[in-house]
């Protein structure tokens, strides 16, 4: 792990930070360097070429459910006493005397690797690569219009510093890259478009398979768009694809199985642990152990390991995600889910890789056993009531299902429904598990933070789908 360089006393804050958490149930002292670039490639040119740092601090006490935050992007001595005199003046804000329950950590291996993305390969190489794509995607096409390709490249190192002397340290890669195609035809535009990304170096975006096929699955979407027709509305089957569309699964379903949420009854889960709340071949988890994928993390973001916390089996709810401060007013141990945007943000429980097990049938089995329905293989964003498990999405490519085959391509679809209802509606689970290709940001209460998705193919037996009435 890279360690971050500090102009103060690492013992003396050591102490200083156990002294003053003493009083209280939980906190700790976060500190994050980041390096971040950005490069566009649009309209045959670099349209922009950015590289930032930032670094900083955030120093968190925890009693009972209050809580009193600093933060500071001066790591030296002078800042760090500054923050322990505002947290000891804050004491009186709290009730004392707590009894604090002990945190128990461990080490955890590595997800991924040490080393900074951005320094892996030059500025040039990365241009030339941009360029690359550029020409190999009009080339597909005279009908290409436009081609925009952008490279995102993130390394993060993070020390927590918690109650009784634990240190915890972790370095953190993450790449992305997005390809948009354009194509005119018959005076009319369409757009497609791909991302792929996670925590490992440029170079396996570099590599010809990875980029080659992402440049063809957004000119083929952008193909289908001009043949779509308009989606019928009203209730429908519909058979979701594999991978990406597990966005409604994180949207609709995952939000509400936070502990935060249930903790405060927001959640319409809340009540329901050790009840069946879906069809017995759902089964969920929450895994941020997979090596290499955006939503992973060696430990969370208070310190805790990450690991693969079981929702939903085989349709009993089985628990929630917690982060520490949840775990313990709920009694609960933390699941590694403690996520924050930076240091100047408090964490809180959020998701890392989020998906639905395989179940028993082929993905065909579910095409040929729907007389009439729609098939939604991808997704373009949504938006989703917590407290209702209402959902709204968009699909960026569907196609219409007529006696147990896929037929022509659909644009408009809109699916409208409520998560701990759709869950019940599942008749068939496929599988062919996937995970999405590493492009997933989530947010919540205005932070953002990497996430996975993914899921096999299923059927819901019935469905509010919005589109165009007849």
């Amino acid at each position: 792990m890279k360690r971050i360089k500090k102009s103060w006393d690492e013992k003396k804050v050591e102490s200083q930070v156990d002294q003053l958490l003493g009083d209280y149930d939980d906190g700790e002292l976060f500190v994050e360097e980041v390096f971040s670039e950005n490069i566009l490639f649009d309209d045959n040119k670099i349209k922009n070429a950015s590289y930032d740092q930032d670094r900083g601090f955030g120093l968190r006490a925890v009693y009972d459910d209050s809580v009193c935050f600093t933060h500071n992007s001066d790591l030296n001595e002078e800042s760090i006493n500054t923050a322990v005199k505002f947290l000891k003046s804050s004491k009186n804000h709290f009730v004392q005397g707590s009894n604090p329950i002990p945190i128990s950590l461990k080490s955890n291996k590595s997800l991924y690797t040490n080393e900074n993305p951005i320094n892996s390969i030059s500025l040039a190489k990365k241009i030339n690569f941009l360029e690359k794509i550029n020409k190999y995607a009009r080339k597909i096409d005279l009908a290409v219009k436009e081609v925009s390709v952008s490279l995102n490249g993130n390394y993060q190192n993070i020390e927590i510093i918690t109650k009784n002397g634990d240190i915890f340290y972790d370095s953190r890669p993450l790449v992305r890259m997005n390809i948009n195609i354009s194509i005119e035809k018959n005076g009319k535009i369409e757009s497609g478009s791909f991302g792929m990304g996670g925590r490992y170096l440029y170079e396996n975006l570099l590599k010809d398979i990875n980029w080659k096929n992402g440049v063809n699955r957004a000119y083929e979407q952008a193909l289908v768009k001009h043949s779509a027709k308009e989606t019928p509305a009203g209730e429908q089957t519909v058979i979701l694809g594999s991978g990406w569309p597990g966005i409604l699964l994180h949207e609709a379903i995952g939000h509400g199985l936070e502990g935060d949420f249930n903790r405060k009854k927001t959640s319409a889960f809340y009540d329901l642990v050790g009840q069946k709340v879906a069809s017995e071949q759902i089964s969920v988890v929450d895994d941020g152990t997979i090596d290499d994928r955006r939503g992973s993390i060696t430990i969370d973001d208070e310190g805790t390991p990450s690991e693969c916390t079981t929702l939903i089996e085989n349709g009993v709810l089985k628990g929630f995600m917690h982060d520490r401060l949840n775990a313990r007013l709920m009694s609960q141990n933390s699941t590694g889910n403690g996520r924050r945007q930076s240091y100047s943000h408090l964490p809180m429980p959020r998701m890392t890789n989020t998906y639905m097990l395989n179940g028993k049938y082929e993905h065909d089995e579910l095409i040929k056993s729907t007389k009439k329905g729609i098939y939604a293989t991808q997704f373009s964003g949504g938006q989703v009531d917590i407290t209702s498990g209402k959902f709204v999405f968009s699909a960026s490519e569907a196609y219409e299902i007529e006696n147990g085959k896929i037929g022509k391509p659909l644009k408009g679809a809109t699916l409208i429904g409520n998560g701990p209802e759709i869950l019940k509606e599942v008749t068939m689970v496929a599988n062919n598990l996937e995970l999405d290709d590493g492009i997933g940001t989530c947010g919540k209460e205005g932070q953002s933070v990497p996430v996975g998705v993914g899921q096999p193919s299923l059927k819901v037996r019935n469905l509010t789908v919005g589109g165009t009435l007849k």
